[in-house]
């Protein structure tokens, strides 16, 4: 049986650690370097740092984070915002970062996909899919912190991005991020059967069950989750032992 993983998603605003509902409102969540430390005491498999205004403000990550997490840290960090240039993406992988996460940019530019996959490897490449109902209560991808419409729908691009080299999805589902009412599992399922490459479900959690959910039902590979583990008892270690009662097989030993 593969192996699946858990992976916390850190929004980093102004050097900040936070948490949004719907991409919108948002509470401040503490220090990402302390945090991260915390993650990774607990034996979480992979880290995923997102700087959520860096695309908006047309600026670079904040480097000396990731730096100083991947130096306290001995766990893969995939980075993503406002990631538009190969120069930009090797500066990240040079700073720590293991991967790279990539949503406007790929968007715009599907080609950057292959150009990053052809220069570091596909496996540094997760393409993030951030997807939401438009008005027409079609599900549609979304950029710029789900303001910008794409015309895009979620299985689709996901098949797309796999064909021009992402080794890796990240699903998010906007209308459930921050609601703690579980995973978008229709959706998840749908991309998960129409490609080969690991998909991790993110958006929505609010029990542990939902992560075996996510897994089981919806077929990711890995599940993300954050508000959980700021605003309930929730902690890595009983997720972890959750998943292995539930029969999945998880990467951390118990």
């Amino acid at each position: 049986m593969l192996k699946v993983r858990l992976i916390p998603t850190l929004l980093l605003l102004d050097g900040r650690m936070i948490k949004t509902k719907q991409f919108g409102e948002y509470r401040d969540v503490g220090n990402p370097r302390t945090v991260a430390k915390v993650y990774d005491a607990q034996g979480v498999d992979e880290l995923i740092f997102l700087d959520i205004t860096a695309t908006d403000e047309n600026r670079h990550f904040i480097f000396d984070i990731i730096a100083a997490v991947a130096e306290e840290c001995f766990i893969p960090l995939t980075v993503g915002g406002g990631i538009r240039t190969l120069e930009q993406a090797h500066e990240i992988l040079t700073h720590g970062a293991d991967k790279v996460a990539i949503n406007t940019a790929a968007s715009e530019r599907p080609e950057f996909i292959t150009e990053i996959a052809k220069k570091f490897g596909n496996s540094t490449v997760v393409v993030s899919i951030d997807y939401k109902k438009n008005a027409e209560g079609n599900n549609e991808v979304f950029t710029h912190r789900g303001t910008k419409p794409t015309g895009r729908d979620p299985v689709e691009w996901a098949k797309e991005a796999e064909s021009l080299g992402a080794g890796e999805i990240l699903l998010t589902c906007i209308d459930q991020e921050g609601m703690m009412n579980g995973y978008d599992l229709v959706v998840l399922k749908s991309v998960t059967s129409a490609v080969k490459i690991p998909v991790t479900a993110s958006g929505g959690v609010g029990t542990i069950q939902d992560l075996v959910d996510g897994i089981v039902e919806g077929g990711a590979s890995a599940v993300s989750a954050a508000s959980i583990f700021h605003f309930t008892d929730q902690s890595i270690f009983k997720a972890h032992s959750h998943m292995k009662e539930k029969g999945l097989s998880v990467r951390k030993k118990m």
